[in-house]
């Protein structure tokens, strides 16, 4: 094996490894799959180098996956660059209202992806004492409960008054959560803050903006490190397709 083929055999590797982790955090998706099929990718790719199959393959051939993988790259490329502009989002003081995407519960309580949300919305929330906040999500599948109510009781177990906190918990999706959540306040005058995980920031803003909110903002929540690229890579998706269907 050649040093090409090495270094695809062992991003390969890597590529497992990652998706049994991404796998044990059970978050409720089936983006660890990806990562399986970006190792079989990587799989060919050894096997191809390998029996010198690409000089087999005709001129206008390799032209065309040629040309095929450079505008894949690109897009992903802007469409990151996007995603991370969001990343130090800090928002602005006192505004009218916060709004704070849901994420995964468990019986035991809000997922570390979401207590990471209602600590970022809890500071903002002592620092901006008029501010109201709205905790968005409804019940998945594989929730023991609306992802709002167990918010509600995490940010009141905290110490913020129950009555600057008000429940949206019928929404499934981040479009849902913004236009539920937005029948709250006055879309034309209220100045508001979307509080979610910086990966997660410029499309929340982004929908936000296309429904309609004239002032809004991110406000960013940290993540786990170990975890970042999977919800990059889950997120490249997420904006892909709203911008497809109009949501951006």
């Amino acid at each position: 094996m050649n040093i090409r083929e090495i270094i695809a055999a062992l991003l390969a590797l890597l590529c497992f490894g990652y998706s049994a982790a991404v796998y044990r955090v059970h978050a409720g998706t089936a983006t660890f799959l990806l990562w399986i099929a970006l190792g079989i990718f990587l799989l060919c790719c050894v096997a191809a180098l390998h029996f010198h199959v690409w000089t087999l393959l005709p001129v206008w051939v390799r032209r065309v996956i040629f040309a095929t993988a450079a505008v894949v790259i690109a897009l992903f490329v802007a469409v990151e660059g996007c995603i991370l502009s969001g990343f130090g989002a800090k928002g602005e003081d006192n505004l009218d209202y916060i709004i704070v995407l849901g994420a995964q519960v468990r019986e035991d309580g809000p997922s570390t992806v979401l207590k990471k949300r209602l600590d970022t919305a809890y500071a903002y929330l002592i620092e901006n004492a008029y501010t109201i906040c709205i905790v968005s999500g409804g019940q998945g599948s594989n929730e023991p409960y609306a992802e709002a109510q167990g918010m509600y009781e995490y940010l009141v177990k905290k110490g913020i008054p129950a009555e600057r906190i008000l429940m949206e918990d019928q929404s499934l999706n981040t479009v849902e959560n913004i236009t539920n959540s937005s029948a709250y306040f006055d879309k034309e005058t209220a100045r508001v803050g979307i509080v979610t995980s910086n990966f997660h920031v410029f499309r929340g803003v982004q929908i936000a903006k296309k429904l309609g909110v004239k002032s809004v903002c991110g406000i960013a929540a940290p993540v786990v490190p170990l975890y970042l690229p999977n919800n990059m890579l889950r997120e490249f998706f997420g904006v892909v397709k709203d911008f497809v269907c109009g949501n951006l």
